[in-house]
This record gives C-alpha cells, sequence and structure tokens, in this order.
C-alpha cells in the first residue's frame, strides 16, 4: 500500500528512530547525573550544603555588625579635644637648673622645681615632710623615690640642713650664694683617681667614676675641655669645677701603621667606617709617613682630624 504525501511527513525511518532514542537517552542519562554523583560521593552534597550555611552565617554577621557601627554622627558627639599640658606642668631640665644652697626640710616645691626636679618627685617629698618625715644628713636625699642617683649626686655639695631647735631661714630657693668647693686643691686631669674627683663640688661617686673610666678608654686628655664631654656631667656642674682642674702627663697615642681594625675602633673618637678606611688607605698605599697623610681619606673633616690627631703616631 503506497503512503501519501501527508503521511510521508510523520514518518520517521529506521534511522532516524534511532537518532531520536539515542538523543532522549542522552538527555535522560544527564539528567540523573547528579543523583549518581550524590549517592557515589555523598561529602560533595555535605560540602555544597555546609558552604551554603557559612555564606548564610557569613552574611548575618556583616548584617548585625553594620547595624551596631557608630553613625558619623555619634562619632563626633564622643569626640573629646585634645588639651595641652600647661607650661607649668613642665619640671626644669636638670642642665638649665639653678643649683644654691638649699634645706630639704623647708624647702618649697617651686624651689625644688627650679633645682630641676618632676612634679612627681616633688610631690613624693612633701608626702614624705607632711608625715612628720625628715632629713637629717645630705646623703638622705638619695632616700628620695623618683629621684635618679645623678640628680642626688648633682644636689647633695648644696645641700644645708638647719639643725633641729635653730632659726629656720625662710629665704627662698634661688636667693643663696652657690655653695663653696668641697675642695681647692687642683685636680690634676690625667693622673688622679676617683677620690679626687668625688671631693670637687657636684661630683660624687658615680660622677667621678664615670670622668676616670672615660679619660682612660680616651687614652688620657689633652685638654681640660674635654672633661665635659664626659656623660650625664651637667654643663653647670662642670663650669663650676673647672678652675680646679689642671692638665697634666701625656696622652696614650694609637700607631696607625702597626694598629688593627679592634684597636682604632674602641678608641671614643673614631667611629668604625672611619677605622676600617684607616686600615684599608694603608693596605692600599703602604705605611703612614705622618699622621697628616690620614687626611687624604674622604670622610675625614678636618674638625674631625684636629679631634682625633692627638691621639695618633706613625711610630
Amino acid at each position: 500500500m503506497s503512503r501519501s504525501v501527508h503521511d510521508s511527513y510523520l514518518y520517521f525511518t529506521k534511522k532516524e528512530r534511532r537518532g531520536s532514542l539515542l538523543l532522549l537517552l542522552v538527555v535522560v542519562l544527564v539528567s540523573l547525573t547528579p543523583f549518581f554523583i550524590s549517592l557515589l560521593n555523598p561529602k560533595i552534597m555535605n560540602t555544597s550544603h555546609e558552604f551554603d550555611e557559612d555564606l548564610a552565617a557569613l552574611k548575618t554577621k556583616q548584617t548585625v555588625a553594620k547595624k551596631n557601627q557608630p553613625s558619623k554622627k555619634v562619632e563626633e558627639d564622643n569626640y573629646q579635644p585634645y588639651d595641652a599640658p600647661s607650661p607649668g606642668s613642665y619640671s626644669t631640665p636638670a642642665s638649665a637648673a639653678s643649683l644654691s644652697n638649699f634645706d630639704p626640710n623647708t624647702l618649697s616645691a617651686e624651689g625644688w622645681k627650679s633645682l630641676g626636679l618632676r612634679d612627681k618627685t616633688i610631690t613624693t617629698i612633701q608626702n614624705y615632710l607632711s608625715k612628720g618625715g625628715r632629713f637629717r644628713e645630705p646623703a638622705d636625699i638619695k632616700k628620695i623615690w623618683g629621684l635618679f642617683p645623678d640628680e642626688a649626686e648633682r644636689l647633695m655639695p648644696y645641700v644645708q640642713i638647719e639643725k633641729a631647735g635653730g632659726r629656720e631661714n625662710s629665704k627662698p630657693a634661688g636667693t643663696y650664694k652657690p655653695a663653696p668647693a668641697k675642695s681647692t686643691e687642683p685636680v690634676l686631669i690625667n693622673e688622679s683617681d676617683t677620690a679626687a674627683w668625688i671631693a670637687l663640688p657636684g661630683i660624687g661617686g658615680t660622677l667621678s667614676q664615670r670622668i676616670v673610666k672615660f679619660r682612660d678608654k680616651l687614652g688620657g686628655f689633652y685638654s681640660v675641655d674635654q672633661v665635659a664631654e664626659t656623660f650625664g656631667l651637667p654643663d653647670s656642674t662642670f663650669q663650676l669645677i673647672k678652675p680646679f682642674l689642671q692638665l697634666s702627663g701625656e696622652v696614650k697615642k694609637i700607631n696607625i701603621n702597626t694598629s688593627t681594625l679592634e684597636e682604632l675602633k674602641n678608641h671614643p673618637y673614631i667611629k668604625p667606617q672611619l677605622a676600617n678606611a684607616i686600615v684599608q688607605y694603608k693596605v692600599q698605599h703602604g705605611d703612614y709617613k705622618a699622621v697628616e697623610d690620614i687626611r687624604k681619606i674622604m670622610i675625614l673633616t678636618e674638625e674631625l682630624f684636629a679631634k682625633i690627631s692627638p691621639y695618633l703616631s706613625v711610630e
């Protein structure tokens, strides 16, 4: 029986039917793939589910934090302007302090401030005196809480404690004449020991040890003014003792042709960079003929040369 033309449009050949079935099978397999994957590896689905939960929790936290964050208006309301400390709240530096005789039992807060003490230390002293405390000898000021040893050594020569029952001196601090020197004997700056330095006004045990240690490390002083370079020595104290200082002896010299790098670096005036340059120049050009030859080193200034040359030799 022959088919009509209209029926031919609705008719699938054997090849077309096979193709349609194969395409339908592929669609079904693709649709069922997630199901098979979840059966084979359930951790993947769990991980995906946990990720969704974590993402949701994170969004919740961000929303809460945003609600709790203070607005710009609130921050402006809570702003507190900075109050600069008043000039009177600072204590007088030790180097600028006016040193004069004083009685620690009767000195006012203003008097202590003029001596260079900090406000907190002054309050400690006043509390001690208000509770019946008393300074009986100059060394007692070392017991003041908050007073540094160097400060105590600096002040002790000016402490004059009036005996109990005597007339109290009502003159304010700063109106007294400077205390006389503890010793009128000259101090040979390159020979005297710590005992000789302690005998000078304003010089205690700590400063005397520093001066001697600095002198020994230099190899001796070639000028009285070098004493002022001692760490912790106030210029006011140096000016007080300078009239009693006398230059003596010779300084120890360093032979720049035979000295090692470490020997040069150990000198307080010679920095490691310069010490290395002195050694390297000798290696490249041979022994120095005179101390002035080190002026050829580029990093050495004329000022530094004048400072270190008294300590150098070539033989």
